[in-house]
């Protein structure tokens, strides 16, 4: 079975994500296309030492983290207005003696762009499921790998006593093919998570973010 930084780990490079999301007080769908690049940080990377201070946690508690940027868009943009890209850094620090649930200290969260601290664990089919509580909402996601390359991830977005959003989403990685000069090359689609370039209309959005 597989810890939560195992699973960081398994999720490590880019992604193209599709994304269904039900506005259900509307009682309307909306689909979306995102790319998603996901780097994992060990304990000591400077940038998870970094988040676990700024929430006043000791780094050393920390197992590892990952830098997550994303890059998309969904069926109600309009245009000009709507803005879905972003990156973010996370922390895990488990539970004493338990490295499949503890808490996952984020540098912003989607529902609401502040730091943040949400739970999380492994559930028995090594899924992981995070908790996130904010002042106005709460959301529930889970992640699970149906394969190597093809993750899957349900959300629902709970506001004001009652649910807003349920979210599924398919998500594939973007192999990484070689030339016959044995140098490697990217997915022309895909981008570096330092210089994310402007995608088209098919781009996806995600709202965890990875």
């Amino acid at each position: 079975m597989m810890d939560a930084m195992e699973f960081f780990q398994q999720s490590a490079g880019r992604w193209r994500s599709q994304r269904t999301t039900h506005h259900l007080p509307f009682r309307r769908t909306e689909s979306g296309d995102s790319e998603i690049w996901v780097e994992a940080f060990p304990a000591d990377h400077p940038k998870v030492v970094e988040i676990c201070k700024l929430h006043e946690i000791d780094p050393s508690l920390a197992i590892g983290g990952a830098f997550v940027t994303w890059q998309g868009s969904m069926d109600w943009d309009r245009s000009g207005e709507e803005n879905h890209e972003g990156s973010t850094v996370f922390a895990l620090v488990p539970d004493e003696g338990d490295r499949r649930q503890g808490r996952l200290l984020r540098e912003r969260g989607y529902a609401e762009i502040v730091p943040v601290v949400g739970q999380y664990h492994m559930d028995e089919a090594d899924g992981l499921v995070l908790i996130t509580e904010y002042e106005t909402m709460s959301s529930v996601e889970r992640f699970w790998f149906a394969g190597p390359d093809l993750r899957l991830r349900t959300s629902t977005v709970k506001r004001f006593g009652g649910f807003s959003t349920a979210s599924f989403c398919t998500e594939s990685r973007i192999a990484i093919e070689s030339n016959t000069d044995n140098s490697s090359t990217v997915d022309s689609s895909t981008v570096s998570p330092s210089a994310p370039k402007s995608l088209n209309s098919t781009s996806l959005y995600s709202s965890f973010g990875w």
